[in-house]
């Protein structure tokens, strides 16, 4: 199974270094020096990482064949690609790889089907789930642990606890200046 690991990003410095977003929660096995990886699109690949290193927080790749900023700057926005055993899972018990999630039934403690989930997001704050609803619209749905309760791998379902109107339009929408107005018909009318 191949999954993408990361996304190349623009050129630093003057000998081949690229910056990377990095998609995988273990850069230090897949993105380790001698790694080779595919590319989508295909034609840039495979590349070899021939060196890695962190600077300001942000991960430096430089590939093999790739030794100058002019080069580099040809592999933006470069997709690498992973091969990973499908049966492999994640070190720690509470994270999965996408694979496991699609097509899990998503529905609420009570047992409501919500939908099921075609796609995850990958945001720098969180992740979200892409669930395709019964009647073919979909809900976006935080991977947060105070929303989505239990994930089951056997059972293939994710239980969730929504607050009001993530799932429905049971949202009350409150604001200072709502209660400003009624305070002021009050005095009105009095």
């Amino acid at each position: 199974m191949q999954l993408v690991v990361a996304r190349i990003g623009r050129a630093h410095g003057i000998k081949g270094e690229v910056t990377v977003e990095v998609r995988t929660d273990e850069p230090e096995s897949r993105l380790a020096p001698g790694a080779v990886l595919a590319t989508d699109p295909a034609s840039v690949g495979p590349l070899t990482i021939a060196t890695g290193r962190v600077h300001s927080g942000r991960l430096l790749l430089r590939f093999e064949g790739f030794g100058d900023r002019t080069a580099a700057e040809t592999l933006r926005n470069t997709l690498l690609i992973a091969d990973v055993d499908p049966e492999e899972t994640p070190d720690d018990e509470d994270e999965y790889y996408d694979h496991q999630l699609i097509d899990l039934d998503v529905v609420t403690e009570d047992g409501t089907e919500v939908g099921r989930i075609t796609e995850i997001s990958h945001l720098p704050s969180q992740d979200l789930f892409i669930v395709e609803r019964p009647d073919g619209s979909e809900v976006l749905i935080p991977f947060v642990e105070e929303i989505v309760s239990e994930i089951d791998l056997d059972e293939q379902k994710a239980v969730i606890t929504p607050p009001p109107g993530l799932i429905d339009d049971r949202a009350e929408i409150a604001s200072a200046r709502d209660e400003a107005d009624d305070a002021s018909a009050e005095d009105e009318g009095a």
